[in-house]
Formats: C-alpha cells, sequence, structure tokens
C-alpha cells in the first residue's frame, strides 16, 4: 500500500468516527430514543482527578497528570471521567453508544537517557468509536472499537471487558477485566522507532505489529455527604511481544493510578 493510500485510509477512519460521534449526538431527540426515558434525577458529578502513570517506557519520571473529572448518565447521554458519549440503544438491556475519549500514551525523550532521548515524542491523542454492552444479573460484557481523530498514530484500538459492581453503604466498586486491541499504526506511533530515528540516534530500528494485551481494572466511589465524593481507580496493563520487544520499553505493565475528588449538583 502507498503511504498516500495509508494517509487516506487513516483520514476516512478518523473523519467516519467523528461523524458518527456528532450524528449520534445530534439524534438525541430523533425516533432512535423515543422509548428511552430521560432520567429526570440524573446527578452531575464534577471534579479533578490526579493521575499517577508508571509507564512500562524506558524513562527516569513516572507521570503526574492532572486532569477535570465529570460523570453524568441521563439515559441519553453520559460522561464517565475522560470518555463521553451518547446512547443509540438503551433498553435496559442492550446500550449501543457512539463515545470520544483521551487515548492513547506519552513518551517524553527529555525523561529518558542515553540514546532514547533522542527520539522523537509521542503524545496523547483522542479517540471515537462505538460501544455496546449487554447487562446481566452478573455483570456487563462490553465491546468497543474506536480510531484516532487526531491523527497521532492514524490506529484503531478495541477492548473487551466483564464489568462488575459490588455496593456496600456508602462505598462501591466496579472491577473489570478483559483484553486491549492496538492495530500495527497504533503500535508503531507508540513503540516504533523509525530508520531515520534509528540513523540519529543509534536506537535499533523496530517496527511492531497489531497485539492482544490482557488489563485489569478497579474503580471505586465513596460517598462522604450527599454533596461530596470520593474516586480512584487501578489500572494495570501487561504489554503484548509486540509492544514489549520495543527498545522504548523497559517493563511488561503499563499501570496508571488516579485518585479523585467530585462535587455533586
Amino acid at each position: 500500500m502507498s503511504k498516500l493510500s495509508i494517509i487516506n485510509t487513516r483520514t476516512v477512519l478518523s473523519s467516519t468516527a467523528a461523524v458518527t460521534l456528532l450524528a449520534t449526538a445530534g439524534m438525541a431527540n430523533a425516533a432512535l430514543f423515543k422509548n428511552i426515558p430521560t432520567d429526570p434525577d440524573a446527578e452531575l458529578s464534577v471534579g479533578i482527578n490526579v493521575l499517577y502513570t508508571n509507564s512500562a517506557y524506558d524513562t527516569d519520571k513516572n507521570q503526574v497528570r492532572v486532569l477535570p473529572g465529570v460523570f453524568y448518565d441521563n439515559n441519553r447521554f453520559y460522561a464517565r471521567g475522560a470518555q463521553a458519549g451518547a446512547y443509540l440503544i438503551n433498553d435496559g438491556t442492550n446500550q449501543l453508544s457512539a463515545y470520544a475519549q483521551l487515548d492513547g500514551n506519552s513518551f517524553d525523550p527529555d525523561d529518558a537517557s542515553g540514546a532514547l532521548s533522542g527520539l522523537d515524542e509521542r503524545k496523547l491523542s483522542a479517540a471515537a468509536g462505538l460501544s455496546y454492552q449487554r447487562l446481566t444479573p452478573v455483570g456487563g460484557f462490553r465491546a468497543q472499537y474506536a480510531a484516532d481523530i487526531l491523527d497521532r498514530s492514524g490506529g484503531n484500538t478495541g477492548r473487551l471487558s466483564y464489568i462488575g459492581k459490588v455496593s456496600k453503604n456508602k462505598l462501591t466498586v466496579y472491577p473489570s477485566f478483559g483484553f486491549e486491541y492496538h492495530d500495527a499504526d497504533y503500535n508503531n506511533y507508540y513503540y516504533g522507532v523509525s530508520n531515520e530515528e534509528s540513523a540519529r540516534t543509534g536506537v535499533d530500528a523496530y517496527e511492531s505489529n497489531s497485539s492482544l494485551n490482557p488489563y485489569i481494572n478497579v474503580s471505586a466511589n465513596y460517598d462522604f455527604s450527599d454533596k461530596w465524593a470520593g474516586f480512584a481507580n487501578q489500572s494495570v496493563s501487561y504489554l503484548a511481544n509486540e509492544q514489549y520487544d520495543s527498545p522504548m520499553v523497559d517493563s511488561r505493565v503499563d499501570a496508571t493510578s488516579t485518585l479523585g475528588l467530585l462535587y455533586k449538583f
């Protein structure tokens, strides 16, 4: 495939994902939603999250980011942390939605040492796609697929998940686990080393294929009062060989810890 064809393919995928999300939002009052009552008591929670990332990259520093946190779900639209979307189907058992979220990793060569400090920066991106969840008495089963809409990697990602829920008094815990898919474009942007970078730095050139890696995630909410709540999340992803074999990587594990404080309106 020519370079022009690859660029065109990436553009079509990204544009399609973005248009799907916008079209879904525009259908909020259309026929698809006639049988979905809006929850008049839907609660909006807004706050701030501090994220600590123990990256698999071979760098001297772990990353700390501060991001806003928003949680809301009125049966038509929802926001969950860094993800926001609109339901196409939501009948109490089946949920099909279009969504957008932050996506990807970040590699800052200023945090690396030796030859790795001469590599190009890898930046966070945003993805948009579709999500389907089936709710059952034993938990939810979710499938997601999304495309990079900022064309940082031009790649596509997917996730298959089981999501549980355990509540006791003011504490609610959501354990989940599953598999993440990253295509070759995604992996080559975040883990590949181009021939140009190799010639400039001496780091071995590396080209990756698509990958499938397991992950586990635990989220928890605790209501301090009617207005204030705490939020915590721990996510651990185990890198597949296609990612771990990169000369940019020195660990099998990518982990992110999040602590947040939310105000409920």
